[in-house]
């Protein structure tokens, strides 16, 4: 069973939205409508306060960690409609980037695998994706306009592949940027940078969803030629889509239906174990067995956490 293993008294004011480990497992970022960003050092069962970020104006939805070859630098997204990218200095965290070019809130950021560069792509409830490109002192961005109709929840990075594509053709050169997008169109869509023009092009939209996409994430490559994505919705259904590397095509097979909306899927750092949580308060994992099968490792109710129903208004 899951098990928890330690607690951590965040002193948020509010509802806390996101949690998130660094890289090396010993910074964790917290987020809330409080509007505040936290961090904390992270020692065995101990965690110090070590930053207390509050330059946004709403409520805070997300939080990631770029690659730490970059430094410690954290991206935000808030219901204010900005993105904020932070950098600590010393022992000290400063805002070096807000993005305010969205038109309604911002849902989810997401860095890029690091071969890509420092990359960050944004998800609006304005129905655009935004790709923010750090460049010598300076960030430039680049906007997939009405990437989902009504609104884009989620978006997660495809990672970094030197050779071969997800539509079976052979490549060379720099690994081709590839993400997901999850909308409340009810559609998961791929994208790619087209190297030529410089532009977002659609490569597929997978439909199998009957409501509001809430979360996408694609799974870590462990070296084999397939590609697989996880997407949840408040149809309360996990389909896990996979693509064989040859065909080209991405085939759903549906994990579970669940018996409330699903608000977030995550994969190991490995790709081969998902976990689950939505509105039942519960946290489920997930392995694909050697026949094929998507089989429940565990699940456990969580404790003292308000209904995920009421965790995003927007």
């Amino acid at each position: 069973m899951v098990s928890v293993i330690s607690n951590v008294d965040t002193g948020h004011d509010d509802m806390i939205h996101d949690a998130q480990m660094d890289y090396f497992g010993t910074r964790l970022a917290t987020c809330s409508s409080d509007r505040s960003i936290k961090i904390f050092e992270v020692k065995g069962s101990t965690q110090t306060l070590i930053g207390d970020l509050r330059e946004h104006e709403g409520p805070v939805w997300q939080v990631a960690w770029a690659h730490p070859m970059y430094g410690n630098i954290l991206a935000s997204c808030s219901y204010d409609r900005k993105v904020i990218i932070w950098q600590e200095d010393g022992h000290k965290w400063k805002k070096i980037h807000e993005y305010a070019n969205h038109d309604s809130s911002v849902n989810s950021v997401c860095w890029a695998p690091h071969e890509h560069g420092l990359v960050l792509a944004c998800a609006s409830s304005d129905g655009s994706v935004s790709v923010l490109t750090s460049t010598a002192q300076t960030w430039e961005a680049k906007k997939i306009t009405n990437a989902h109709s009504i609104g884009c929840n989620s978006v997660s990075w495809a990672p970094a592949v030197a050779s071969g594509s997800a539509d079976g053709s052979a490549r060379t050169g720099p690994p081709p940027q590839r993400m997901v997008t999850g909308g409340c169109d009810t559609y998961v869509k791929i994208w790619r940078l087209d190297s030529t023009t410089g532009e977002w092009i659609e490569e597929s939209k997978l439909e199998g969803h009957s409501d509001w996409v809430r979360d996408v994430a694609w799974a870590p490559s462990i070296g084999l030629p397939r590609s697989i994505i996880a997407s949840c919705s408040q149809d309360r259904r996990v389909i896990i889509w996979v693509n064989d590397g040859v065909s080209g095509v991405w085939q759903p097979r549906e994990l579970n239906t669940f018996d409330d909306v699903i608000w977030h899927v995550s994969w190991s750092v490995t790709g081969n174990i998902l976990a689950v949580s939505g509105g039942d308060n519960k946290v489920s994992l997930w392995k694909e067995s050697l026949e094929g099968q998507w089989v429940c490792l565990s699940d456990s109710a969580k404790s003292q956490q308000q209904p995920p129903s009421e965790q995003r208004m927007f």
